[in-house]
């Protein structure tokens, strides 16, 4: 029944838009990826996952700030039965003007959220959860880019958990044409329990965050970017309202370079185990580093391929490894129809 109503509402807002409507456009995006995982220190996450997913969506443009989108993104994982394991349906409200983002609803988190350390939230969400579905503003000028982001994870119900995750990003730069610049990235998962308490599973906060500092060294070389940054890293959880937090820290590292084709991400963890649920296990361990050997063969003007050689190293584990090849296919926004002049 909700349901029905949830898509009764789309078709009435949508038929009501579409008479204001300026101009209605499409979007066509596609992600493939295999992602093979020998991992000796989390055995349940050393695995393959594969898959091709497809995004089309259709805008209507009120005006040159606003529109509605409305469409949908399904996966496919290589050998699976049914061809879709999942449609996730996209539907949002964009706002978009001078320095300012605004989206509301269902909409892809894929250049919104993907810089997040992956220490934060891991990146198999961009396999299986491409979506937001909540809130998200972004304002950025020629010194300071923040983000701020809700994403409702679960609805409460007598057997489902009330989930949500909320967190925020940014990064500021003093001279635009200077080297140094502060990052900052924070996330929490609020996870209130269902309707009918379990004793088992009670009320649980779950939390991380990073701040950094940052050089960019790219004019200083002939490489086409060279950057080193350094901070600290703290998380927080409880479970239960009458316990108190676990509050571990930590120290972070990364360096980035690439020349053409080639490039090389490394990270570097040391301090106090980590248990983030959304984040990568590998920071549960007290030290870890890990070695990105990139290399992009296809570069086009729509689509971009790239192998990504991966080297983790964590106590008594020194060759966990990872490959992985992912391509990506982005259309662009393309008008179909023209409604006035």
């Amino acid at each position: 029944m909700f349901k029905k109503v949830y898509l009764l509402l789309i078709v009435c807002t949508l038929l009501s838009s579409a008479a204001l409507a300026q101009s209605l456009d499409i979007n066509f995006n596609a992600l493939g990826f295999l992602d093979n995982r020998e991992y000796k220190a989390f055995i349940p996450r050393s695995r393959t996952y594969s898959g091709t997913r497809l995004a089309l969506d259709l805008g209507l443009n009120l005006d040159s700030v606003n529109r509605f989108i409305v469409g949908v993104n399904g996966i496919h994982e290589f050998g699976a039965k049914p061809y879709f394991l999942k449609v996730d349906p996209v539907a949002y409200y964009n706002y978009q003007s001078g320095n300012w983002l605004f989206n509301a609803g269902m909409f892809p988190r894929e250049g919104l959220l993907t810089n997040y350390p992956r220490a934060l939230l891991n990146d198999t969400l961009r396999y299986y959860r491409p979506n937001v579905e909540g809130l998200l503003t972004r304002f950025t000028n020629e010194h300071f880019t923040e983000t701020v982001w809700l994403d409702w994870v679960s609805r409460q119900t007598r057997t489902d958990r009330e989930q949500f995750l909320f967190g925020f990003a940014g990064r500021y730069k003093p001279a635009t044409d200077g080297m140094f610049y502060i990052s900052h990235y924070f996330m929490m998962l609020h996870d209130a329990g269902a309707e009918v308490a379990d004793p088992n599973h009670p009320l649980q906060d779950n939390g991380a965050g990073q701040v950094g500092l940052g050089f960019d060294l790219t004019k200083k070389t002939s490489l086409d970017s060279l950057s080193i940054e350094a901070g600290g890293m703290f998380s927080f959880e409880r479970e239960n309202r009458d316990n108190g937090f676990k509050t571990p820290t930590g120290f972070v590292a990364s360096a980035y370079l690439s020349y053409k084709r080639f490039a090389l991400y490394d990270e570097f963890y040391a301090g106090q185990g980590h248990h983030i649920i959304y984040g990568d296990s590998y920071y549960l361990k007290k030290m870890y580093n890990r070695l990105d050997i990139i290399f992009t063969p296809f570069l086009f003007k729509n689509i971009k391929g790239q192998f990504i050689f991966s080297f983790h190293q964590s106590p008594a584990k020194w060759n966990d490894n990872q490959q992985a090849f992912r391509v990506v296919m982005d259309l662009g926004r393309n008008t179909l129809v023209k409604f006035k002049n």
